[in-house]
This record gives structure tokens, sequence and C-alpha cells, in this order.
């Protein structure tokens, strides 16, 4: 190993990606330690750390290179020693002059002070800051003035960020294309309008509420009635949009739909999405499903869960538009687990899950707590031909006799069930027995027309198994 160039070394080590075997690696020879600390950029801390600072410091000496720093005290107790606090974040920014992506979790002793270091991080593209209860907006704003190329901003459960002045930072900056927010009590979706011009290069977006089924929604200020969908603003690069928790004030036990306010204009902006999931949002309309339908065609991948509210936006109606609208739509996961049969019953589906699974090259298909959809939905279901995955869950009505169609369905090869409580061993080992007799035939149907066309050479020929699960 010794004799070897150092390009085909450095090459080498980059292919070892477990860390245990890089620091075994760095104990065979001084050559190897002195090529591996060159080449190590990325480094995963936290509770062992010990003296953090210090610990931290020699590592920072030991990989001058590091561009990937992810710091993470999770399960973290005071019998663990001292955190990382304000001087650990003060050795990053003037120990790696080529840090680019950081991540901090669960990291309780680093405050606005300490954050603001990171201001002296020039090429700064992506933080993370996960469970952070000491930083305020002051510290965000530091660094939004500070990192000017800040291209992917996480801000996950921190309680102490109320004010937006970070985020409209940003969003004049126009350098964000990834920006997440989630679980962080002083942010309202209105305030994230706040991001202006922001919204023209963002590209992936998420966004779920802290408590909303406790604090409520407040009114949108700027909301009119006559125009609900005024928000001058662009969206047009956004591919990837996650919405959740977005539900207004509860009244005396019920859920009252707000229609079209706060980020709900997002559904008639985005015309690029490719990955959509809405996570119990309401005050959806089923205009605003068809309008975005009709709109992103380059969409792959839906996924709903859904309240039991009065106004369902999701029909028969808007999934045949689904279906046709979205010819690149692979994956579709519809979850419906608190609607009771009798609701459902007023908003039958089964005719559009499987027009949309038959109009759409649909691979995954998951269905949980639709209770109506049953044998005649599974018959459907049978005849999609790009179908690969499918999950039902709680879906009562579906019957050994159901379940015994999917031996037709031509490109299943993985199917799972929970809670579907009428399908029994015997139809489970029916449905074994006719794959079975299928892949057979379809092996001798390959071998003969091998043999038909001259080949002499016998070939093997496997078909996916069908892995089924039934809780």
């Amino acid at each position: 190993m010794e004799g070897l160039p150092e390009p085909l070394l450095a090459e080498i080590i980059k292919r070892i990606t477990r860390t245990s075997d890089l620091n075994a690696l760095s104990l065979v020879s001084k050559q190897l330690y002195n090529a591996e600390a060159e080449e190590r950029v990325t480094i995963r801390v936290g509770c062992g750390l010990h003296p953090a600072t210090k610990a931290l410091s020699s590592l920072c000496f030991r990989f001058p290179n590091l561009w990937k720093v992810e710091i993470n005290y999770s399960g973290w107790t005071s019998k663990q020693g001292s955190q990382l606090d304000n001087r650990g974040i003060l050795v990053l920014s003037s120990r790696c002059p080529l840090l680019t992506d950081l991540t901090l979790s669960f990291c309780s002793y680093i405050n606005d002070t300490g954050i603001g270091y990171l201001a002296n991080c020039k090429r700064l593209k992506a933080l993370r800051l996960k469970f952070a209860p000491a930083i305020s907006s002051s510290g965000l704003l530091s660094v939004a003035v500070g990192c000017k190329s800040l291209s992917a901003f996480h801000l996950v459960d921190c309680m102490k960020v109320g004010s937006v002045e970070w985020l409209e930072y940003l969003g004049r900056a126009g350098s964000v294309v990834e920006l997440v927010v989630k679980d962080c009590k002083g942010i309202k979706q209105y305030d994230l309008l706040k991001f202006g011009q922001g919204w023209m290069k963002l590209e992936n977006f998420e966004f779920q509420i802290s408590n909303c089924w406790l604090s409520g929604t407040p009114s949108n200020p700027s909301y009119d009635a006559q125009h609900p969908y005024k928000y001058d603003l662009s969206c047009e690069n956004l591919k990837d949009l996650r919405l959740a928790h977005i539900i207004p004030v509860p009244m005396l036990g019920h859920i009252v739909a707000v229609p079209h306010t706060g980020l709900h204009f997002l559904l008639r902006k985005c015309k690029a999405l490719e990955r959509l999931c809405l996570h119990y949002v309401t005050g959806l309309e089923k205009s605003d499903m068809i309008a975005l339908f009709q709109n992103c065609s380059n969409l792959r991948s839906f996924t709903l869960h859904e309240w039991p509210t009065a106004r369902m936006p999701l029909t028969d109606k808007t999934l045949v538009v689904l279906g046709r609208s979205c010819p690149m739509l692979e994956v579709v996961e519809l979850y419906f687990p608190y609607c009771s049969n009798t609701y459902l019953s007023e908003i039958c589906l089964t005719q559009g899950i499987v027009m949309l699974v038959q109009s759409a090259p649909v691979r995954v298909l998951t269905l949980n707590g639709i209770g109506n959809f049953g044998d005649e939905g599974m018959r459907g279901l049978s005849s999609a031909q790009f179908l690969e995955t499918l999950v039902l869950a709680d879906c009562e009505m579906i019957t050994d006799s159901g379940i015994s169609f999917l031996s037709c369905t031509p490109s299943l090869s993985n199917l799972t069930l929970q809670q579907c409580n009428k399908v029994t061993d015997n139809g489970m080992a029916e449905l074994n027995r006719k794959w079975e007799n299928r892949r057979r035939q379809e092996i001798n149907c390959s071998h003969q027309m091998l043999f038909d066309q001259g080949f002499r050479l016998p070939m093997l020929f496997v078909m996916p198994g069908i892995a089924v699960q039934n809780h």
C-alpha cells in the first residue's frame, strides 16, 4: 500500500464509506494516516465528544478539508459530560474554511451568539437546525446576512424563533432552493408569505404547523374573499411541496374549514411539481385539486392524508383528472384513517382509483382506511399494467374473492395487507396457488419461444415473487 501513488491512494480512500473502516485504515501506516486525514471531508459527532470543545478542535486540526459536519446530541444526558456550546461553533467557523454543510440536532447550549459565528462561514450552503431551543430570530438573521450562498435551510422544532426578518432577508437574497419549517411554534403559515421573491427560485418546500389542533390557525389580515388568489408570488420552479397539519380553529369539537387561505395559493401556482404531499390540510376545494392536476403534467408522486371534513377535495372526478393530466405519475398514496364508512360512502372513490391506475403509469399504490373499496375495485386493479407495489390497510370490504383478482395483475411484485379482516388464510393460499401456476406458464412459454427461435442453451427466467404481509 505504501508504494501506491497518492492519487490512486486517495481514490481508494474515497470509496470507503464506513467510519470504522476509515479509522482502522488510518492505523496501518503513517502514510495512510496522513492520506486519510486529507481525504476525510465529513464527520458526525455528538455525545462522544469529551471534553466537547477541545475534542472538536482536535478533529478540525486533523481533518483540514471538512466541508460537511453533523453535531447530534439526541438522547444526551448530563452524565455524558457537557454539550458543545458557543465556543464549539467558533472553532468550526475559524478552523473549517471549507465548511458548506452543517447540521445541529438537539444542541441545547448553542444560542444566538454561537449561531452568529456562522456568519464568518462564507461558503456555507446548507444549514439544518433541529431542536435548538436557545436560538431565536436574531441569530438566524445574522446567518442570513452573513451567509450569501445559503441554498438549503431547515428549521425544525425551534421554539424560540418568532419574528421572520431572517426569512424576508433570505427571500430578497434569492439563493435558497430548499426550505423546511416544521413544528416552530412562533411561525404561522401566513409568515411564509413574507418570503416574497424567494418563492421564484425555491424548488423544495416543506411546512408543518406545530400543535395546530390546539392553537388553531389565525386569520390572514391580507385575505380578500372576493380575490382569494391575489397573492402576487411566483413559484413556478417548485418541484417538491409538502404541507402538513394546516388545520383551522376547532369549534365545539368540529373542524371548521376555511378555504383559499394562506399557503393554499401554492396549489394554483406550481406548474413544475414532481412530488406533492398534503398531510391533513383542510380547506381545500375540489376545484383546487383539479386546477393543480391540470397544471402539473410532471407530477410523479402524490400523497394525501385526509381528515373527515365536510368538504372533501378528492372525488372520482378529481382522480380521473389526475390520471389523465399527469402522464408521469408513479406513486399514489391515499390515507383516510379517521374516516367512517358512513362518511366514505358519500364520496366513493372506487371508480376514480381504478381509472387512475389504468390511465397513468402508477407503480406504487397505497390505500389506507378506504373502507368502501371492495372486490369490484380489486377487479379493476388487476388490469393495471404498471402496478408493482400495492399496500392495502384497513380496507374492510375486500374479501378473498377480491384478493384473487390480483393473480392477473401483470407487474405486481409486492403486496402488503394490514387489517383487511375479511381476507382469510384460504384466500391467501388460493392467491399463492394462482401465482405459482401463472409463473410456471410464463416460464414454459418463454422457454418455448427460445427453442422456437433456435436457441439451444437453457435459459432461466425468474418472475419476481410476491411478498405478502398479513397483519
